[in-house]
């Protein structure tokens, strides 16, 4: 290391690249690097052992345990970037919300209405079933089980309640 901090030799450099490569990308992969992500760390970790070989104390820490330190924290560099990706200014989710047109708003407003008329006129059980479906998220299975009803005769009733639903929204349009 001394040799690679103060005359910058290939030689030192090359010696240290054969040792310590294999060792810090089959560590990579231990902390759970994809294969490719580990030889791509490991490069990384020793282009920074090259560039920083001066800051290196031996003092404070064997030549292992410094280089391996750096590739540690070169993996968590890498896990919060992946948890938390770069934002793109592109990315539709980023703007605004189009502001919407006035017909857009009347039409939206009239197509509430019918559905709730439909509502109200469908029977008791199948509207029961659709406000536990849709209003409080409940899959069917869990519908059959809060209801104690077969899952068959769930799911009939929300199909039978749709129907109805559709055929007043026609009739209507």
């Amino acid at each position: 290391m001394a040799q690679i901090a103060s005359a910058r030799s290939k030689a030192a450099f090359a010696e240290l690249f054969q040792f310590f490569a294999p060792r810090i990308k089959s560590y990579m992969l231990r902390l759970g690097a994809s294969d490719s992500e580990a030889e791509e760390l490991a490069q990384d970790v020793l282009i920074t052992v090259w560039q920083k070989a001066g800051l290196y104390d031996r003092k404070q820490a064997s030549v292992s345990t410094w280089m391996f330190r750096i590739a540690r924290n070169r993996r968590i560099d890498v896990q919060r970037r992946q948890r938390r990706p770069e934002l793109s200014e592109d990315d539709p989710m980023l703007r605004p919300p189009e502001i919407e047109q006035p017909d857009d708003v009347m039409a939206r407003g009239q197509m509430e209405g019918l559905v709730r008329s439909g509502l109200v006129k469908l029977p008791a059980d199948q509207l029961l079933l659709l406000q536990a479906a849709f209003y409080d998220g409940l899959s069917h299975s869990e519908i059959a089980r809060a209801f104690n009803l077969p899952l068959g005769t769930v799911k009939s009733r929300i199909r039978l309640a749709f129907l109805r639903l559709r055929g007043e929204l026609e009739g209507t349009t």
